[in-house]
């Protein structure tokens, strides 16, 4: 249906932002990708980790588009540079930019298990879901070698309190003996999310992040182990990617998924800038369509921040797209409602009182 672009400038190899764009809280900025677009040839821009050494590891929620009070991130910014993401902006809260700095300046949390284990033994804590990670992946390439991740599982299930997981990365399944463990008492439910079955449109759009192919492996083992799993078709992108939304859930389904959710794209703040350079970037003869396509949902702009809206669009097209998610799901044996999860099991437990070995 469409074709890559050979246009320059591109984005550094492995990474989806094209322009580090200008953050709004500061005065001063400098662009390190102006030799893209004079020489032509994108260049490597390696990671950077720093600690984060924030004293609070629980995030409150008090949005009524999502049903959960806390989430929890081991990490601030992600590597897996998907160019969509709205958690890109909160960078910009560090004097940071939304685009290149979010894929390649990560914030790292080391102390994330014993502030989890801390804020559990307190008594004004009441057992509750907690949502991990409700802003940037809990699994992206870092994790691998920190652990960050499967060490607050552990916390998880030592006080059995209830946990549900987000993420775009096979990695998930390292931990699939913790993710069982909590399964046995109803603690766990774990979302994969797919944009796109389209290998090469993936790999420009959400670059580091697993491939489709390994997200729908990542779901079938998920489901075989009987971990409730959850696919979610995130960000559905009008123009652009609408049209597999039932490709992806009789695949999900293929793979013994029984739940699906959806979220319509947002563009929150500088993310409209950079969907848009990477549009031109990468698809100019699509650039147009989809961003009018985006618009139909969003009341003629790209972004509506308008709570009851901010996920799910408005306008006709946005019907349509609800309507074929249903009846997909109905097609395929999907249930959209929330996996249940329980809280009952909770142990308000002493520091060094028990000691589980994995």
């Amino acid at each position: 249906m469409f074709s890559p672009s050979k246009h320059k400038p591109q984005a550094p190899n492995g990474r989806a932002s094209v322009v580090n764009p200008v953050n709004r809280f500061e005065k001063m900025h400098i662009d390190i990708n102006e030799s893209f677009a004079e020489f032509g040839t994108p260049a490597s821009v390696r990671t950077e980790y720093y600690i984060d050494n924030s004293k609070e590891i629980l995030a409150k929620n008090d949005s009524p588009d999502v049903t959960f009070t806390y989430s929890i991130n081991p990490y601030r910014g992600c590597e897996h540079g998907c160019i969509y993401c709205y958690a890109r902006p909160t960078h910009e809260y560090f004097g940071l930019s939304s685009g290149l700095d979010f894929e390649t300046k990560i914030f790292v949390k080391k102390t994330a298990p014993e502030l989890l284990r801390k804020r559990f033994s307190s008594k004004k804590w009441i057992p509750q879901f907690i949502a991990f990670s409700g802003n940037t992946d809990c699994y992206q390439p870092i994790e691998r070698q920190l652990k960050i991740t499967r060490e607050c599982l552990k916390v998880f299930l030592e006080r059995r309190n209830p946990v549900g997981l987000i993420t775009k990365n096979a990695l998930i399944l390292r931990d699939i003996d913790l993710l069982q463990e909590l399964s046995k008492w109803n603690l766990v439910c774990v979302t994969i999310s797919i944009t796109t079955l389209n290998p090469e449109l993936s790999r420009r759009m959400e670059p580091r992040a697993s491939s489709p192919q390994k997200r729908l492996d990542t779901l079938k083992k998920l489901a075989q182990a009987g971990i409730p799993i959850i696919v979610s078709v995130a960000p559905i992108i009008p123009g652009l990617t609408e049209h597999e939304l039932p490709k992806i859930l009789k695949a999900a389904a293929d793979c013994g998924v029984k739940n699906a959710a959806y979220i319509m794209l947002r563009l929150p703040y500088s993310v409209k800038e950079l969907m848009q350079t990477w549009l031109k970037a990468n698809y100019p003869n699509q650039e147009n369509r989809t961003l009018n396509a985006i618009k139909t949902t969003r009341n003629g702009t790209l972004n509506n921040h308008q709570f009851g809206m901010r996920m799910s669009g408005e306008g006709p097209r946005a019907e349509t797209i609800k309507q074929m998610f249903r009846l997909s799901c109905q097609r395929y044996g999907l249930s959209i409602e929330p996996l249940e999860v329980e809280t009952q099991h909770f142990r308000r437990l002493q520091s060094g009182q028990l000691t589980l070995e994995f």
